[in-house]
């Protein structure tokens, strides 16, 4: 399978979910946008990363783990988005160590916000960008300068809320299978989708 580059677009603020984002990855040589639903402190962290200017008085998670892999001479070298089951991306963290190449588990937006950190490239799967990609509407007459900004466009903020969220995703569900989804969420640390579930179950 081709792995397709990816660069970081900008983060929408879900309209209908507190406290969610939408991290719009852009792939490097088409038009096509991956929108990944991601939390608020994932969200901070990767706009602080892509604002230079901006600097925490404390390190933040991502950054700790940054420091302490300088320490040890560990490198990130690239990121690579592998897996899309039931909506939720799977990554991995291409790691070097004493010319040792390692493989590590990581959940995407922690992945990007490293790969922010260690200038490191961020891939995927061609079948993935396939089943996931979208072409946003983006308004010709912005001045291109606010095509790069790290909050998306209001315009095209509508229909990230329907590709990404997937407002119907868990409205078939019975409560009992909810429920189930929300246990193998919090087994699997995917805290983003066990959000999702609680706030369809509290609907309920």
């Amino acid at each position: 399978m081709s792995l397709v580059r990816l660069n970081i677009k900008g983060i929408s603020y879900s309209q209908t979910q507190n406290g969610a984002y939408a991290l719009i990855l852009n792939e490097v040589d088409g038009d096509r946008k991956l929108p990944i639903v991601i939390g608020a402190f994932e969200a901070q962290s990767i706009a602080i990363a892509l604002e230079k200017e901006i600097r925490p008085p404390r390190p933040l998670t991502h950054d700790l783990f940054k420091n302490f892999s300088d320490r040890f001479q560990i490198v990130v070298k690239q990121v690579i988005i592998h897996k899309l089951v039931d909506g939720v991306f799977y990554s991995s963290l291409i790691c070097e160590r004493d010319s040792i190449e390692e493989i590590i588990d990581a959940r995407t937006s922690d992945a990007i916000a490293l790969a922010l950190r260690f200038q490191a490239p961020i891939f995927t799967y061609k079948n993935i960008l396939d089943k996931a990609g979208i072409y946003l509407k983006v308004n010709p007459n912005k001045d291109e300068r606010d095509d790069d900004n790290i909050l998306m466009d209001e315009l095209v903020a509508e229909e990230i809320e329907t590709s990404a969220f997937g407002e119907d995703t868990y409205k078939d569900k019975s409560l009992e299978e909810l429920n189930t989804l929300l246990d193998e969420a919090v087994e699997n640390e995917d805290y983003e989708t066990a959000a999702k579930i609680r706030d369809e179950i509290s609907k309920r």
